[in-house]
């Protein structure tokens, strides 16, 4: 059993994605705003609750990632995959989600916070709630 980087420790894009080549998923709570995670592979990480506001994660793996309750507020998700996400009461306020892939991303309608104009229903995401 590999030991984890306790969260707290994790004040970069390497240690974050160092932790995540050992093998650790858990990342909740990660402050990490801004940062340049342009291009990284994330799938399936737990980035719930974390402060990625800022951040460039154009072009990222966050396939099955776990952001839940996490502010992307203004961070660039260009080209990002988001399918299969977890995007409970996420905050995307301003970011920048050209050609993102929301594909099956779940997400509350009253607690996801969404760019302006942005249809979860076209993007073909799934609400949590019937």
């Amino acid at each position: 059993m590999s030991e984890f980087t306790p969260t707290s420790e994790i004040d970069t894009p390497a240690a974050l994605l160092d932790a995540y080549a050992s093998g650790q998923r858990s990342f909740s709570g990660l402050n990490l705003s801004p940062a340049d995670l342009k291009g990284v592979d994330l799938k399936g990480a737990d980035l719930s609750y974390a402060d990625l506001s800022n951040a460039d994660l154009s072009q990222a793996n966050l396939r099955g990632a776990d952001l839940s309750y996490a502010s992307l507020r203004e961070a660039n998700l260009t080209q990002a995959d988001l399918r299969g996400a977890m995007l409970i009461g996420t905050n995307l306020k301003q970011a920048n989600i050209t050609a993102t892939n929301f594909h099956e991303a779940d997400y509350d309608p009253t607690e996801t916070q969404f760019p302006e104009g942005f249809n979860p229903s076209e993007a073909d995401m799934r609400s949590d709630r019937s």
